[in-house]
């Protein structure tokens, strides 16, 4: 709580004790204390409240899930297979990518969504600051996937997908379309692949994208969020943690300060034993 009586303010700044639990950016959460959606033992809370550990915080009227320590902050790449889902549980039973999940300080967050029917990369990460930028329209952070394309596609349908289509939650469009080969080539068929990129995390714009010019998307893979490429060797399935070069890119990326390196202790070298001489 704020401190009274001039001494040392205690605790934590509110924002950050929210933005640590994955609610949004400390940006947001001043926005949201602002607006009477955070209540602190009971009572409203305003700008520049602080709280302790045993203080209880309430966002939108549901007990806030506090993370006391600040936990090492991680990133995991997925390549997700198609048939789960990016929910944390499924009213119909279906696979969730949480499930394979390790254990972590505070809660993964997915960056982004992908499909029941879509595959491809997917970070998490335990860090709600960057989860919230890297989603955030505002950042314009880009998403590329290889799609393959049932049906004809003309330069002029590319021209109009990058020029912008109105859709029904309001104009999209590809920032890039390239195809694996000429739009003119027979061999191409109706089943060819293209690379888009997007800067929106909009529910199945890619699809929607496409199926606005009446074809539709066969196979949809992410293979790019941001500076992050899914790694060749990365299997469907598979979990891999970000290493300390790339996490400390993907801070950067959207103007966060990246985190401290981990300084693990250097292995002891085993200690040599004399012979004993005979």
């Amino acid at each position: 709580m704020t401190s009274k009586g001039g001494q040392a303010p205690r605790g934590e700044k509110l924002q950050k004790v929210l933005a640590r639990a994955g609610l949004g950016s400390r940006r947001e959460m001043e926005a949201a204390i602002q607006a009477g959606r955070v209540e602190v033992e009971g009572r409203l809370a305003t700008l520049g409240d602080r709280v302790g550990p045993r203080d209880h915080v309430a966002f939108d009227g549901r007990t806030v899930q506090r993370i006391h320590r600040e936990p090492p902050r991680r990133v995991l790449l997925y390549n997700k297979p198609e048939g789960e889902v990016t929910t944390r549980s499924d009213p119909e039973g279906r696979p969730t990518v949480f499930r394979r999940l390790p254990r972590t300080r505070g809660r993964w967050i997915a960056v982004g969504r992908l499909d029941l029917n879509s595959q491809g990369l997917l970070l998490f990460t335990n860090d709600g600051e960057l989860a919230n930028a890297l989603m955030h329209p505002s950042q314009g952070v880009e998403r590329e996937y290889a799609c393959r394309i049932r049906g004809l596609v003309t330069d002029d349908m590319v021209d109009r997908l990058v020029a912008g289509v109105e859709l029904e939650d309001g104009l999209a469009h590809f920032e890039v379309v390239e195809s694996a080969m000429p739009l003119d080539d027979p061999q191409e068929g109706s089943n060819a692949w293209f690379h888009v990129i997007v800067t929106e995390g909009r529910r199945r714009e890619v699809r929607r994208l496409w199926e606005s010019q009446g074809v539709t998307v066969s196979r949809l893979i992410r293979v790019r969020y941001g500076p992050v490429i899914m790694p060749r060797d990365l299997r469907q399935g598979q979990l891999r943690e970000l290493d300390e070069a790339s996490c400390r890119e993907l801070y950067e990326h959207v103007g966060l300060a990246p985190p401290e390196p981990s300084r693990a202790p250097s292995p002891k070298r085993p200690r040599s034993r004399k012979r004993k001489q005979r």
